[in-house]
This record gives structure tokens, C-alpha cells and sequence, in this order.
């Protein structure tokens, strides 16, 4: 089947100062860096990565945009010698303590996303030590207190964990996702050491705010789309399918479309009677999408009545027997929550 872009499996955890680097000073740099840049927007990530990292040769490894993003990329891309060496080389350059303490963080980042994708344990030490050095140079850090109590709990120090997330909450007042999932990891730690699926918030077509963690108890089926994507408009029956199926049953499917035309896309949902709930995360780059990685549609994440991601699908998939288990379940748990009451 033909997708509509490069498939990365990955799940996306965000690198901070992203926005104001400094651009690439010497014109070879500055071709290869327009280069890496139009490689992104078709898609093509390999050769960004590439462009990236040859433009920050060329500028002398001075290329703060150069860096950033071949840490960005190279996550993505499972480099992660190329990404940690861009870290390196970004916080060799820090000049103040918040610089510092961000350069850190990014590091930290990165070898959490390399101990997730890799699994391997080890790699939450040194983001704990790489969250305390941010800690240390900038305290109102309040994104390095959360990841910081969820490299804890990998290593299972469970009671410093908690006092972390005590903090963030504290200090976070305005990230109502992570607030509750701050909230979860304090009541059952055991989650913070599972492969929950990011935290988010959205509003959706029909006006309801909901987020991940207000799902809890039900099995959550996250679908990426775009009206323009040929091959999500194939598998549209089948997600109307498994609508219907479950209609009743402790299953959410939230549609997440790509569209950058609204119009159209409110358009497309009320011809095709896509009755579940719909989000317009608006391009690949958009909030959701890149929080789960996504850079080709369709693409669905399965996620269970605790939020542990439990399956990832590029395609149009068969979907209904992994959903009807995972509902099963959930519907068991439900039943014995409501005994004990």
C-alpha cells in the first residue's frame, strides 16, 4: 500500500528551545541547512538528518539551528550518537545557567528517548543526573521536575518519584494533561514505568475538551488522517466499522486529521457521518501529531483502559481483535470496580 510519507516509528518526547537558534553563518552551511529543511517538508527524514549534520561541519560544529536539529532528527531517526553528540556540542556553547540548564534537559531527553526505544534501564540514571544538573542551574524548571520523577520510577525510587511530580504540579499550573498524569504517577507509580502514551488535551469538533487520562477505563484508539491522504480515505469504512461494532462498549476512537483546510475537513466529516470524536491537529507538525511521532498517515495508536500504548499500525490495519480483548477487559475491570463499591 501507498502511505502518505515516511513511516517513523517512534514516540516523540520534546526538546526545549527549539525556536531561537542561531542559523548557520557560511553559505555552504546555509545551502545545506535550506537543503535539510526542504528534505523535512516532503517528508524525507533520512536526508535531512543528513543535510543537518553536514551543515554543521560546514559552519565549523558552531551551528546552534544545525545541532538542534539533528538532535530533533536523529531521535527521531534513532541516531542517537548523532543526537547526543549534538547535545554535547549545544551545551559546550551555553552561556548562562538557563541555557545550561535547557542544554541538559535536551540531553536528558534524548537519553530517555533512547532508553524507551531501546530498553535500556540504565539510560534513566544518567536522565535522572542529567535532570538534576538542569535543576541546579535553573529550579523554576518545571518540564525537568516531570521527567526527572519518571526516570525515578524507572529506576524505582518510587518516593523521590512522587516528591518530583509534587513539585511539577506545584510549579505547573497551567498543563492540565500532565497535571493529571502528574496525579496518576503519584497514586500508582507502577505507570510511570509503563509505555503510557503521551498525555494531551484537546477540543474537539462537537466542542468537548477532553484528554487522554480523562478516558481512563476505557480503551482509547487514536486514528491519524487527512481528507487528501488516498489511502485513509480506503480505510475510512473500516474505522466506520469499528464505530459501529463498539458503539455502547468502553471504547473511544478520536480521529485526528492532518487537513490544513478546515473547511474541508468539516466538510469530509459530515458527507462521510464520522460520528465518533474528531480533532484538527491541522499538519504533520502539529501538536498532537508530533507528540506521537506521527510523519505518515494513516496511522493508529491503540492505548488501553490505563493508557498504556499497546499497539502502534501504519496502514489500514486489522484492528478489531486487538480492540476486543483490550475492551473485554476493560468492561472486567469496570464490572469488579463497580462490586467493590
Amino acid at each position: 500500500m501507498r502511505l502518505c510519507a515516511t513511516a517513523v516509528l517512534f514516540l516523540a518526547l520534546p526538546l526545549l528551545g527549539q525556536d531561537k537558534a542561531t542559523g548557520p553563518t557560511s553559505e555552504k552551511a546555509q545551502k545545506s541547512y535550506k537543503q535539510g529543511m526542504e528534505a523535512v517538508g516532503h517528508h524525507d527524514l533520512p536526508f535531512a538528518l543528513d543535510k543537518f549534520k553536514h551543515a554543521d561541519k560546514q559552519d565549523g560544529d558552531r551551528c546552534m539551528a544545525c545541532q538542534k536539529q539533528v538532535m530533533k532528527y536523529g531521535m527521531m531517526m534513532g541516531d542517537w550518537k548523532a543526537a547526543e553528540s549534538a547535545a554535547g556540542e549545544m551545551l559546550s556553547e551555553a552561556e548562562d545557567d538557563k541555557s545550561k540548564a535547557i542544554a541538559h534537559y535536551n540531553l536528558g531527553m534524548i537519553l530517555m528517548n533512547e532508553g524507551l526505544a531501546r530498553h535500556k534501564d540504565e539510560l534513566f540514571q544518567r536522565v535522572h543526573e542529567e535532570m538534576t544538573q538542569a535543576l541546579s542551574l535553573y529550579p523554576k524548571f518545571p518540564a525537568a521536575y516531570f521527567i526527572d520523577g519518571e526516570a525515578l520510577a524507572r529506576t524505582k525510587q518510587d518516593d523521590a518519584a512522587k516528591s518530583q511530580f509534587e513539585k511539577f504540579i506545584a510549579m505547573d499550573k497551567d498543563d492540565e494533561a500532565d497535571r493529571g498524569r502528574a496525579q496518576r504517577f503519584i497514586a500508582e507509580p507502577d505507570l510511570a514505568r509503563a509505555r503510557m502514551a503521551p498525555a494531551f488535551a484537546v477540543t474537539t469538533l462537537d466542542g468537548q475538551r477532553v484528554s487522554l487520562d480523562g478516558f481512563q477505563g476505557k480503551v482509547v484508539l487514536l486514528d491519524f488522517w487527512a481528507t487528501w491522504c488516498g489511502p485513509c480515505r480506503a480505510a475510512l469504512p473500516h474505522m466506520q466499522e469499528l464505530a459501529k461494532k463498539f458503539q455502547g462498549q468502553p471504547l473511544v476512537i478520536l480521529s485526528v486529521s492532518l487537513d490544513e483546510d478546515e473547511q474541508a475537513w468539516k466538510g469530509f466529516v459530515a458527507k462521510n457521518e464520522m460520528t465518533w470524536l474528531q480533532y484538527r491537529d491541522g499538519r504533520f507538525k502539529g501538536p498532537i501529531a508530533s507528540l506521537f511521532g506521527v510523519n505518515v498517515i494513516p496511522q493508529t495508536f491503540t492505548i488501553d483502559s490505563d493508557g498504556v500504548l499497546q499497539d502502534q499500525h501504519i496502514g489500514d490495519a486489522s484492528l478489531e481483535g486487538k480492540i476486543k480483548k483490550l475492551v473485554v477487559r476493560a468492561r472486567d475491570l469496570q464490572d469488579t470496580s463497580r462490586a467493590q463499591q
